[in-house]
């Protein structure tokens, strides 16, 4: 193209054969000005002959353009390129900006499963036990047998706890490394027992009494709504992949409902009441992660009912959360 347009400019300079005259450029060389421009032609040894101060580009040996206008537009080229560069310099670090860690972050419908169980610390020996336990009576025991801590041993093969929380919120404390975790959900705590136990609700006070026959299935469900806060360390808070997290703190939970379900003997059985079961429960909680992998416990200092005997309640098992 550059040929071209120099090809051209050369048969206008040999056909009009006239000269035009500037007070920048020698009288001996052909020129057409155009507006601010000039268009000359002569031989590579003339360069000497233009000022300094004026614009020029060499289209080929023979022919060169010479311009006032020329260096200011391309200034204007250059400082409208570097313009175009600094905005998207802004944009690249809006984005990045955009990618830090937010003061708050929440998880809505986090799910656990684990295991629920519990510390007995009952002595079994004392009358305030003994007077909450029935002793089972009948032809083939003419002796009262007391009940021991052996009746409520549980069974320990089954998934146990059961949680689901609304919501588990973080808010930042110092640089999303120490945050405050909250949250709000429902904890159900569900207790399989080896023996036939039964809790029997008279009203006025509850009693646990032994059945007989063949027990094949016996569990005590207590269901808690249960708000959790803890102190939570974030050693990588760029990244949910990567990092260990570890947190500690308290729970409340308020006693929503309870039931014992039965099946002994090829006999169903299920019934709702509170068995003495205590209406507040306090926890010590934790959680343990390494990236998007994380375990729980809690452990209650007191016991779960209001009387009889001395079963401080506790969980364990793995948290599911983005």
């Amino acid at each position: 193209m550059k040929v071209f347009w120099a090809s051209v400019l050369m048969l206008l300079l040999h056909h009009q054969g006239f000269t035009q005259t500037d007070s920048t450029v020698k009288k001996s060389i052909d020129t057409i000005k155009v507006g601010n421009m000039v268009i000359l032609r002569k031989d590579s040894d003339s360069l000497t002959s233009i000022k300094s101060d004026r614009d020029t580009i060499r289209v080929t040996s023979d022919v060169i353009i010479i311009g006032n206008g020329l260096d200011k537009g391309l200034e204007k080229i250059r400082t409208g390129a570097e313009n175009l560069k600094d905005a998207f310099t802004d944009l690249n670090l809006k984005i990045v900006v955009n990618k830090q860690p937010k003061k708050y972050s929440t998880n809505w419908f986090v799910w656990d499963l684990g295991f629920a169980g519990y510390d007995d610390q009952t002595n079994y020996s004392s009358a305030s036990t003994q007077k909450f336990l029935a002793p089972v009576m009948g032809t083939n025991f003419p002796m009262p047998i007391p009940l021991s801590k052996n009746d409520f041993a549980l069974r320990t093969t089954r998934v146990s706890n059961f949680n689901l929380w609304f919501f588990i919120q973080r808010m930042s404390l110092i640089k999303q490394v120490v945050n405050l975790k909250y949250g709000l959900g429902i904890e159900s705590n569900n207790y399989y027992f080896k023996s036939g136990i039964k809790y029997e609700d008279l009203g006025i006070e509850t009693l646990v009494s032994r059945t007989l026959g063949e027990v094949h299935k016996n569990k005590l469900v207590a269901n808690y709504l249960t708000a959790p806060l803890m102190l939570n360390i974030n050693t990588n808070p760029s990244s949910r992949k990567n990092g260990f997290q570890i947190s500690a703190g308290l729970s409340g939970g308020f006693l929503i409902n309870a039931w014992q379900k039965m099946r002994i003997e090829g006999e169903r059985s299920k019934v709702k009441s509170d068995y003495n079961l205590s209406p507040f429960k306090l926890s010590y909680i934790g959680e343990l992660g390494l990236g998007k992998v994380r375990l729980y416990g809690s452990y209650a200092p007191k016991a779960m009912h209001q009387y009889g005997v001395n079963q401080k309640p506790y969980t364990v098992g793995v948290r599911f959360s983005y």
